[in-house]
């Protein structure tokens, strides 16, 4: 039904509206009585074979919602009728801000692809803290965290280390976001000094907290071979607790989609199936060259079940999808865990 019936009906709205009327139809229809026990009875399965440990948590299932669909933590309760063994929130910054200009999310169908600048649009970490205490799911949520636009590189760890005490007591996991392209530039903040400079002051203010949180770092798809092996190193020296592989791409090539339209749709981040390869690459790379030292967490162009287990194959040890929930629709995880099972 969704393929034929539902994705047109969005599909013919601007991709940001089409995101707030689906969550706005969500949040309505699960005040109704019944609705979040059929939700669930249509799309999630439970199954012990499913569970995965990972860095001191237990995971229901292995396929994660991405950081980017629930920035806010508005909708953690109504989206974990869909399947995911964790949701990830985010990217938050110490302060609100209106992220970058509409229009800013992009559809590229010929690729089943998305194109987004949105630019770290948010209501700050601090706000989320009230709809994290009120949640009633008990799914695994991560934090992914950034700085603000108008925050000076220079500046930047600090940014950081605001959003990571103040969100400590509320999430499972953090995810350190130096990645995004859309947010000024953060090409700088993917510097190694950089990164082993503040994921070290991050492990030893987590370290001094009674309850510890796994920290891992989300990097893009566009790192050459001798940026992973930087990679790999600042894993090995900060002893972070694992990797997300990978953020979208700024990248163009092989796309379908006419090079005029890719002109008038400007810059942005590269997610779905036209990173799909380039993503299960990074993890492989990274999986082999390490002698799977350190937990991976793949993501980028999963559509099917089929690409979830090319990723597992690949040395991804979870799953994220955000994209392919898109495109697909609410099934997906069901369809993914339900083939893991059959593996």
């Amino acid at each position: 039904m969704y393929k034929f019936l539902i994705k047109p009906l969005l599909f013919s709205m601007q991709p940001e509206k089409a995101h707030y009327f689906v969550t706005d139809t969500l949040s309505f229809l699960c005040r109704i009585p019944g609705v979040k026990t059929m939700l669930k009875s249509l799309y999630s399965i439970e199954d012990k074979r499913l569970e995965r440990e990972l860095f001191g948590l237990k995971f229901k299932n292995p396929v994660g919602l991405a950081a980017g669909f629930d920035k806010d933590a508005r909708w953690i309760d109504e989206l974990s009728c869909f399947g995911f063994g964790f949701i990830e929130i985010g990217t938050l910054t110490p302060k609100a801000q209106p992220g970058n200009a509409k229009p800013r999310l992009f559809r590229i169908t010929a690729d089943e692809s998305l194109i987004n600048r949105m630019g770290f649009n948010n209501l700050g970490a601090a706000a989320a803290i009230d709809r994290l205490k009120k949640r009633k799911s008990n799914l695994i949520i991560g934090g992914n965290i950034g700085k603000n636009t108008a925050t000076p590189n220079e500046e930047a760890k600090q940014d950081y280390i605001d959003c990571f005490e103040t969100l400590h007591d509320y999430v499972d996991y953090f995810v350190v976001n130096v990645s995004c392209p859309n947010v000024g530039d953060m090409t700088k903040l993917q510097d190694t000094a950089f990164l082993l400079d503040l994921l070290s002051d991050l492990k030893q203010r987590n370290a001094s907290k009674s309850k510890p949180k796994p920290i891992l770092l989300k990097i893009a798809p566009d790192l050459n071979n001798a940026q992973l092996d930087e990679v790999i190193d600042i894993v090995k020296e900060t002893k972070i607790d694992g990797i997300i592989a990978s953020n979208t791409s700024t990248t163009r090539s092989g796309l379908k989609t006419d090079a005029e339209k890719l002109k008038a749709i400007g810059n942005g981040g590269l997610s779905g199936k036209a990173i799909s390869n380039r993503s299960t690459e990074v993890i492989r790379y990274l999986a082999e060259k390490s002698g799977k030292a350190f937990p991976i967490i793949g993501v980028g162009g999963i559509h099917s079940a089929e690409d979830a287990l090319e990723k597992l194959a690949a040395g991804a040890d979870l799953l994220q999808v955000y994209t392919g929930f898109v495109y697909e629709g609410p099934g997906l995880a069901k369809r993914i865990n339900k083939e893991i099972l059959r593996g």
